[in-house]
C-alpha cells in the first residue's frame, strides 16, 4: 500500500483544505511551493492562521497542541503576555537604528549570568549566522582551516557545515570515520576538503579522527542533544572526552546551544558541566523574533575587537542586535528561572515516558529519545544513539504517526520530532499521549503496524 493510500494521508486531505489551496498558490511564487524546507512535507504543509499559548490554529480552523514551537524556539509558546508587552513598549519608538540601544547590553548581562563560559559575545539573526561567526573567530585565532562535526548534526546552511547531515550511512564508509558528504550542490569544493566527520557518542572516533587531524582543526562543532540526527543526547562521557581531547590540541571546542539551551539554565553545557570554548545560540533568546549570538573566551572573540590596531576578522549586519529582537529575548529569558526549567523538564520526561508507554502497550517496537523538554519517537528495535542507529528507524511509519497526530490535535515535526512549552500541563501531556494511542490503533488496523 502507498502512503496516499493510509486513512491518515486522506483525512490530512480532508481536514486541510483552505492549506492545499494556499500551498498551490505559493506553488507559484516560490521554489516547490516553500522558502523553508524544514516546514514542507507531503501532501503540504498546513498554513497558520494564529497561535496563542501552546495551541496553534490553521488557516482550516483546526486547532492543535503545538509540540514544534517553531522548531524549539517558542519556549513560552506563542504570544506570552510577557513578551507582547516588551515588544508593543519598544515599537513605538522604532524597530532599528544604525547605534546600538541598551537593551542589547542587558540581553548580554543575561545570557553571561546563565552560562559562565560566555565572557564575551556577538549578534546577528540566526543560528546559521551564528555558526558562520564561531567558525570564522576559530579560523582567526587559531590560523587552522579544518573543522569537524558529527555525522548527522545541523548547524545550519553555511557552507563549511552543510557536511554529513544527510549522509547515507551505507555508502558513508566506516561508522566511526565517515565519509565527509555535501549536504547540498552548490557548495564550494574547499568545504569538503576542510571537513574532518567524526561518530556522535563514540569517543575512539573522537580519538581516531584528532589523532590524524588534530594540527589543521580549528574547531570542533557539537551539539550537547543532536537534534537533526534523532533528539539523541550525548552521553557525559562522551562530552567530557570531547573536551579534554581537544584541549590537548589547542583545538576550540564550539558548543551549538542553538537547540539545546532549552535544556537548563545554563543550557546543555550546564547540564552537562562542560565548558567550551565558544558557544552558539539563537531561537529561544530570540522570544519568537530572528536572533542569533555566539561567544565565549575573551581572547578568542577578540578577534573581533574593533580597538587598537581595528578587528582581525569581521563581523557585520544590519539588524545584529535590534531593539525589538532584544526586549523580546530578554522577556522570555526572564520569565524562564530556574523553577520554571524544573517543571518543563519535569513535564518532558513525563511525556517520553507516557509516549513509551504507549508503544509497549500497542506492542509496537519503538524508542523515545529525548531530553529535558524535547523529544522524539523512532520506529525501531534497537536504541538510538547516534546518526546511524536513527537512520535505521522506519521513517515512513514515523510519517504517518505524525499525520495521524496531526488529524488529532497534535503539531509534530513530520519525522515524529517534537517539544514542549510553559503553557503545557499535565491535560497536554494526556492528550499527546492519547493522540498517539488512538493514530497507532488506526496504523495497527490498517496494517500499517505489526
Amino acid at each position: 500500500m502507498q502512503v496516499s493510500e493510509a486513512g491518515v494521508y486522506r483525512t490530512y486531505i480532508e481536514k486541510t483544505p483552505r492549506s492545499r489551496a494556499l500551498f498551490a498558490s505559493a506553488s507559484r511564487h516560490l521554489p516547490g511551493g516553500s522558502t523553508r524546507m524544514t516546514i514542507y512535507h507531503k501532501p503540504y504543509p498546513v498554513y497558520a492562521a494564529s497561535g496563542n499559548g501552546c495551541m496553534l490554529t490553521d488557516v482550516d480552523g483546526n486547532v492543535r497542541i503545538d509540540c514544534l514551537n517553531n522548531f524549539t524556539s517558542l519556549i513560552h509558546g506563542h504570544a506570552h503576555p510577557a513578551v507582547v508587552a516588551a515588544v508593543t513598549r519598544q515599537l513605538p519608538h522604532g524597530t532599528a537604528y544604525a547605534a546600538p540601544t541598551e537593551i542589547e547590553i542587558t540581553l548580554s548581562e543575561e545570557i553571561k549570568r546563565r552560562v559562565p563560559s560566555i565572557e564575551s559575545l556577538l549578534y546577528n539573526n540566526s543560528g546559521s549566522e551564528a555558526v558562520m561567526g564561531a567558525v570564522r573567530a576559530a579560523r582567526a585565532f587559531t590560523g587552522r582551516t579544518k573543522v569537524a562535526k558529527f555525522e548527522g548534526a545541523y548547524h545550519g546552511s553555511y557552507d563549511y557545515v552543510a557536511i554529513s547531515g544527510k549522509s547515507k550511512p551505507g555508502a558513508s564508509g566506516d561508522p566511526d570515520a565517515p565519509v565527509a558528504t555535501a549536504d547540498s550542490e552548490g557548495l564550494h569544493p574547499s568545504a569538503l576538503s576542510d571537513a574532518v566527520v567524526m561518530r556522535f557518542n563514540s569517543i575512539p572516533s573522537i580519538e581516531r579522527a584528532l589523532d590524524a587531524h588534530g594540527k589543521e582543526l580549528a574547531a570542533v562543532l557539537v551539539e550537547p542533544i543532536c537534534g537533526s540526527a534523532g533528539m539523541i543526547p550525548a552521553r557525559p562521557d562522551f562530552l567530557a572526552a570531547l573536551r579534554r581531547e581537544t584541549g590537548k590540541r589547542g583545538i576550540l571546542m564550539i558548543c551549538d546551544e542553538v537547540i539545546a539551551l532549552r535544556l537548563g539554565w545554563g543550557g546543555g553545557q550546564g547540564e552537562y558541566g562542560v565548558t567550551p570554548d565558544l558557544t552558539t545560540m539563537a531561537k529561544i533568546i530570540g522570544g519568537g523574533f530572528p536572533i542569533g549570538a555566539f561567544g565565549g573566551r575573551k581572547d578568542v572573540m577578540d578577534v573581533f575587537s574593533v580597538g587598537g590596531n581595528g578587528p582581525r576578522a569581521l563581523h557585520l549586519g544590519t539588524f545584529n542586535a535590534n531593539p525589538v529582537t532584544a526586549c523580546a529575548g530578554l522577556a522570555t529569558l526572564q520569565a524562564m528561572d530556574k523553577a520554571a526549567f524544573d517543571r518543563l523538564n519535569g513535564l518532558g520526561e513525563t511525556l517520553r515516558g507516557a509516549l513509551r508507554k504507549v508503544l509497549a502497550a500497542r506492542g509496537i517496537a519503538g524508542q523515545v529519545t529525548g531530553a529535558g523538554s524535547l523529544f522524539q519517537i523512532h520506529f525501531t528495535e534497537s536504541p538510538v544513539t547516534d546518526y546511524r542507529s536513527a537512520k535505521a528507524a522506519n521513517a515512513e511509519l514515523a510519517f504517518l504517526m505524525f499525520l495521524g497526530m496531526m488529524n488529532r490535535g497534535v503539531q509534530l515535526a513530520s519525522r515524529g520530532m517534537g517539544c514542549l512549552s510553559t503553557p503545557m500541563a499535565q491535560r497536554e501531556i494526556d492528550a499527546v499521549a492519547a493522540a498517539l494511542d488512538a493514530t497507532l490503533k488506526e496504523m495497527q488496523q490498517e496494517g500499517w503496524l505489526g
